[in-house]
């Protein structure tokens, strides 16, 4: 049967677009290939800068990490509680509770004659630093020694504040271990002469999940203490040397 030229056209037609398919099917393939190898990679190389970081947090700052008893020797500006989560009822956490007892030692033994409470008071029903006032009072602490940081919302900011604010050039800083760390680094970064007292008691709920949530954390505030952003509030100084009343509500 003779072929006339629009069956060959059609014919033609037909084998050009398959092979062209299949050429742009390979190319596809090719390009997603590629950019699972370059996502594979990226991943990794986050991954290993990542645990770079960490590992530098740490050995850079743990030496600064002290017992009770050689941390009260220092004569510190001000002992700087940090913040952590309050209950409903008014109660702070284990965590909290556990930071302010180690704080309130500190101060009894003569480490310092001021204690520096900050954490987030940030919104009308959620109060962190009067709890933690309340709680240092109710235990023999003067007002007047207890100063508030109603706006220390990150460990970077408590540290900054405590600088630009509350005008501490020496402190030491009240916090679990796991978190002792990225504190000291934050203040390193920020010029303070910094020292750490970890306050564990306690096995705590949740650890695990917060000790991953720390690794992110730490890469994070890594790139903070480079650019040195400021606060959230900063404000008129309040010098901790004066009378923690000031900073009442």
């Amino acid at each position: 049967m003779a072929l006339g030229p629009e069956r060959l056209e059609a014919i033609f037609s037909l084998l050009y677009n398959g092979a062209y398919n299949r050429n742009e099917d390979k190319r596809m393939k090719k390009l997603i290939k590629k950019a699972f190898i370059a996502l594979v990679v990226l991943g990794v190389a986050g991954i290993v800068c990542l645990a770079g970081v960490n590992t530098y947090m740490i050995k850079s700052t743990e030496k600064r990490i002290l017992t009770q008893e050689e941390a009260a020797a220092l004569g510190v500006d001000c002992i700087l509680v940090l913040g952590a989560g309050v209950h409903p009822d008014g109660n702070p956490s284990n965590m909290l509770e556990d930071r302010l007892l180690r704080g309130i030692e500190l101060y009894d033994a003569g480490a310092s004659q001021k204690l520096l409470m900050s954490g987030d008071h940030g919104r009308k029903n959620y109060d962190e630093v009067n709890v933690m006032k309340q709680f240092a009072v109710a235990r023999g602490v003067p007002s007047e020694d207890v100063f508030m940081d109603h706006a220390g919302f990150s460990t970077y900011e408590s540290m900054y504040r405590a600088r630009d604010v509350f005008q501490a050039e020496k402190v030491i800083i009240v916090t679990q271990r796991y978190h002792l760390y990225r504190a000291l680094y934050a203040a390193k970064q920020l010029g303070l002469d910094a020292y750490g007292v970890a306050s564990d008691q306690r096995t705590y709920a949740g650890q695990k999940r917060r000790d991953v949530r720390e690794l992110l954390a730490r890469g994070k505030d890594f790139m903070t203490g480079i650019f040195k952003p400021e606060p959230t509030y900063l404000g008129e100084a309040i010098p901790v040397n004066g009378d923690g009343n000031a900073t009442n509500d």
